[in-house]
């Protein structure tokens, strides 16, 4: 006897036929993986302009440097939030239309903050703003997923990470350069315009979606249950807590250090501080990297030897030696970069139902992590100088050593066949 067919909107996106696949190759297939590398940079430029921007707020409007720290942090909270409820809503909306409209509104309320009066006003457009880019990162990994056959998925995913980091390094950058120049206003401003163009780019590129179609009637009881079991997991609440750690430690760093390096010895102007940011793209190194070796040596080694190099990055930015300090920058990003890289895949091998949803958790966790520690790290310098940050972040990351070495411990019995 037959089964009766799936009702409209219900259908598996993994259903399709094998020949709708994104063949790697194609015409196609590049487009789909230079839009998402044109996505990424938007994202993360938009998002962390403002990073080495902060002493220049701290001048401009008479704030502490926590206090100027909330221009991250607030967009940082907005988006954990907004990618949680992405997440959970994304299935019943069009994939190309979310991150369409995530990008132009961001970019938009870029512009719109280089042109406001005062302190608080610029906060609450960057809480909005974190809050529309929320649509991207929710959805951009899902849409390769489904449309990409499995044989290149490896080497889209890559030009998607690869362009969040050079976003990531490409907004500290020309922001620093141009705020030197121009000041703090032209800087955003130029972030804005830029990130317009990616996302024109990014729509003129992204081909449609194939095989994903939107669903509906998905109740929150549904969300709920699935919920309750990721947070009852054995290994799940520690993959989110280690996405806290990573992020609430890399950001704190990059919060504070332009702090140090503006000041005497060193005497750093904005230029130069953003022209080390460049050691940001340690991350398209290591991401592939870190996987490969987790492949071969397991998922807990590799995190727990990531922890590792970036308690040693940590303790080298103490030295009064310059050289010494960036090399300890390059080395905290990289095993930053290896540990997400690690920890974000762990999640989905994990998880064995509502895998979105348990990747949505992991991002809140870790978007948390930015907005809370990046901001409470401020009290740590005011208080203590940058031996207080180094001590504050060494804290976490001997949390980060315990979870992932349970994780190690039990990483064979928590994969389920």
């Amino acid at each position: 006897m037959n089964a009766s067919p799936a009702p409209k909107g219900t259908e598996r996106p993994d259903a399709a036929p094998a020949d709708t696949y994104l063949e790697r190759g194609s015409r196609a297939y590049w487009r789909a993986s230079l839009a998402l590398l044109f996505a990424g940079y938007a994202t993360f430029s938009l998002l962390y302009c403002v990073q080495p921007l902060l002493p220049e707020f701290t001048k401009s409007f008479g704030v502490s440097p926590a206090v100027s720290a909330l221009a991250v942090s607030v967009s940082t909270a907005a988006l954990a939030v907004a990618i949680f409820v992405a997440g959970l809503v994304s299935e019943s909306w069009s994939r190309h239309r979310l991150m369409t409209l995530s990008l132009l509104a961001s970019s938009v309320l870029t512009v719109i903050a280089a042109l406001l009066p005062n302190w608080h006003a610029l906060l609450v457009v960057r809480a909005l703003e974190g809050f529309a880019l929320g649509g991207v990162p929710a959805v951009a990994m899902a849409y390769l997923a489904e449309e990409v056959h499995p044989e290149g998925l490896g080497l889209a995913m890559g030009l998607y990470v690869g362009g969040t980091a050079i976003g990531g390094m490409a907004g500290r950058v020309i922001s620093g350069v141009l705020a030197d120049f121009f000041g703090w206003r032209v800087a955003i401003g130029g972030i804005g315009v830029l990130g317009l163009l990616a996302t024109l780019a990014f729509r003129s590129l992204l081909p449609p979606s194939r095989r994903f179609e939107p669903r509906r009637g998905v109740g929150f009881a549904h969300h709920r249950r699935s919920l309750a079991g990721h947070l009852r997991h054995g290994g799940l609440p520690f993959l989110f807590l280690i996405g806290f750690v990573l992020m609430g430690s890399f950001v704190t760093v990059y919060n504070y250090v332009g702090y140090r390096l503006l000041g005497a010895p060193f005497g750093l102007n904005q230029t130069q501080i953003g022209a080390i940011f460049t050691v940001y793209l340690a991350g398209v190194v290591a991401s592939p990297w870190s996987g490969k070796m987790a492949d071969a040596f397991g998922r807990g080694r590799v995190l727990i030897a990531a922890f590792l190099l970036m308690m040693t990055g940590i303790a080298l930015t103490l030295s009064m030696s310059l050289p010494v300090i960036i090399g300890g920058i390059a080395c905290l990003t990289f095993g930053f970069f290896a540990g997400h890289s690690v920890a974000s895949g762990w999640v989905g091998r994990l998880a064995t139902q509502a895998k979105g949803q348990a990747a949505a958790l992991y991002l809140l966790a870790y978007y948390l992590g930015s907005s809370l520690i990046g901001s409470y790290g401020g009290h740590f310098w005011t208080a203590f100088g940058w031996p207080g940050v180094v001590g504050l972040i060494a804290g976490l990351l001997l949390i980060g050593v315990a979870g992932a070495a349970y994780l190690n411990s039990r990483e064979r019995a928590l994969v389920r066949p």
